[in-house]
């Protein structure tokens, strides 16, 4: 089961804060790092990781329900790369 927003939130509201304020915190954390991302800048966060946009280039591609060749757009993609803390944490290293 994946970690929703609205559990995060519930989660700050249990250290003690108002659910609304819970709310403003989330909110004002994700756009941050929304815009930091737009501007093409790295969020690294200390443990945990690190959000970096990259360049994709043109390239062809297949639509996998038909099978058709296509030509994919240049964009830009977020990418995540986990700390080795995390990393060592999730393989019960830490």
């Amino acid at each position: 089961m994946a970690l929703t927003k609205n559990d995060i939130v519930t989660r700050v509201h249990e250290l003690g804060f108002t659910k609304k304020k819970s709310v403003e915190i989330i909110e004002a954390l994700l756009e941050i790092i929304k815009s930091t991302l737009e501007k093409n800048e790295d969020v690294l966060v200390s443990g945990f990781g690190k959000f970096c946009v990259k360049q994709k280039k043109r390239r062809r591609g297949r639509n996998p329900a038909t099978g058709d060749d296509l030509i994919l757009k240049e964009r830009k993609v977020v990418t995540f790369k986990c700390s080795g803390k995390l990393r060592d944490k999730i393989n019960g290293q830490g």
